[in-house]
């Protein structure tokens, strides 16, 4: 039996319509709408791109959008400018620096730049290291959509054997943390599952991913997870975006669908869910900002 599709786009649109409702409710209540502010340097089709749905999905939920677009020579020193006058903006609760950034800017120093309280993306190292710590102010916004993917469709967690393939600071590290970590009031999503963190220089990955209740590929390697890698009716989410031969594929090979009992679709799974985690994000934000 083929798996069952993990649709990202279908449980965006439901969470984008919950989050809609608690937007209309603060301004029923006369506050400011949750505000985004984007910065863009360059010309750089794909973040073009990325920006653009984060702009449209923002304004159809009722928030504050605004792009800031620079261009390409622009220097660090007016790009963390740029930063400091949105962290002091009483309208800016969410910040999103769309990476990468050109090669004579320090990525790093402008990601610690922004205001913790705003960091939307949740790549601050104040608040990884609350997430460490098991009290998130936010969940980073893939590693959050993947396990709303999984908790939404039903797809047991707690005590299950987790392995996830990709260590990246974006995804892999926060991911396994959020799973592996024990749900409480602050932490409320935590998995409590037993996690490994697997990665392309892993000796015999596919022994080590066959033993996974629920296998997550986020190594950035087109097909790097074949049948042979899944334990039979396994949870598999491909957080994998690769471009082969001009087609958007992820990191999960397409045969893969015969062996999984669940399986995430590339486009069409995690990319729809990370937008909305960012849309959630900000609206925490303007939630502790502003109060509830």
């Amino acid at each position: 039996m083929p798996a069952i599709k993990l649709d990202g786009k279908a449980l965006a649109a439901t969470m984008r319509g919950e989050i809609a409702a608690r937007v209309a409710a603060r301004a029923a209540a006369r506050k400011r709408a949750p505000g985004l502010a984007a910065v863009l340097v360059g010309d750089d089709k794909a973040s073009q791109q990325y920006v653009k749905m984060k702009h449209e999905t923002f304004t159809a939920a009722g928030c504050a959008s605004v792009v800031h677009r620079l261009a390409a020579d622009t220097t660090q020193a007016q790009l963390l400018d740029l930063v400091a006058r949105l962290n002091a903006d009483p309208a800016v609760h969410g910040i999103l620096v769309q990476l990468p950034l050109p090669k004579h800017i320090d990525d790093s120093a402008i990601l610690r730049a922004v205001s913790p309280a705003k960091d939307a993306d949740c790549f601050h190292p104040e608040n990884l290291g609350l997430l460490a710590a098991g009290f998130p102010r936010f969940y980073p916004c893939t590693p959050h959509g993947v396990v709303q993917l999984l908790l939404r469709n039903g797809v047991a967690l707690a005590g299950k054997e987790v392995v996830i393939v990709g260590r990246s600071n974006i995804v892999g590290k926060p991911l396994a943390l959020m799973l592996m970590q024990k749900p409480g009031t602050a932490n409320p999503v935590a998995g409590d599952a037993t996690v490994t963190v697997a990665h392309t220089r892993t000796t015999d990955l596919a022994a080590v991913c066959r033993r996974a209740d629920v296998l997550i590929a986020c190594a950035g390697r087109a097909a790097v997870v074949t049948p042979e890698h899944v334990k039979p009716g396994a949870a598999v989410v491909d957080v994998g975006t690769n471009f082969v031969g001009g087609k958007l594929t992820g990191d999960v090979h397409p045969a893969v669908a015969d062996v999984a009992g669940w399986l995430s679709p590339v486009p069409g799974g995690v990319g729809p869910m990370t937008i909305t985690m960012l849309l959630h994000n900000t609206l925490s934000a303007a939630e502790q900002l502003d109060g509830a």
